[in-house]
């Protein structure tokens, strides 16, 4: 069985979101080679990707039109094309970027059923809706997230919903360029 993670950028005031959806221009802040790389190395080690309704039709608007080419971003295009991504959705009938299915049901049944079933690491990117409800159910193995040195004093917070006190234990941290933090921590 492999392990869920959940990957986001993260403003140092907690917000994975601006005020508007998609207000990610603070993303602008940290990303460059270094982050290029680090995102190239978490997807080689993905079995798969998951993502709730909103993250996915985003990222399959601007992934699937993205140019493969040499170097980190067109690898990072390649990878997102080609993984198995898996989609948690209420009101979605059917998915249509490459390799994309829906999880049937209730979205905790179908992530621990999914999860079980997975010989390697299973990536949710964004979906704070759906990484809300995961945590509650206590299914996430690690969180990852790189802390962006911005305030954005307003946003959507990553950790919305009250998923309760979740004690967790540190794996690693490592700072990035234009002084961004990775940190990892493990489910206790």
């Amino acid at each position: 069985m492999g392990k869920l993670i959940l990957w986001n950028l993260v403003t140092l005031d907690g917000f994975f979101d601006g005020p508007k959806a998609w207000d990610l221009d603070w993303h602008g802040e940290v990303w460059g080679e270094e982050l290029e790389r680090f995102s190239v190395e978490q997807l080689r080690s993905a079995a798969g990707l998951i993502f709730g309704r909103v993250t996915y039709e985003g990222m399959a608007a601007y992934w699937r039109t993205a140019e493969v080419k040499a170097g980190p971003e067109g690898e990072v295009a390649g990878l997102m094309n080609s993984l198995p991504k898996s989609v948690a959705s209420r009101t979605l009938a059917t998915v249509d970027w490459a390799n994309a299915s829906l999880l049937p049901g209730d979205a905790a049944t179908a992530v621990r059923d999914l999860k079980g079933r997975s010989d390697g690491d299973l990536f949710v990117f964004g979906s704070a809706d759906l990484a809300a409800t995961l945590i509650r159910e206590g299914l996430f193995d690690e969180y990852r997230l790189l802390i962006v040195p911005v305030v954005l004093g307003e946003g959507r917070p990553l950790f919305a919903g009250g998923p309760g006190r979740r004690k967790l234990r540190l794996l690693e941290t490592r700072p990035m360029g234009a002084g961004g933090v990775f940190v990892r921590y493990a489910s206790a």
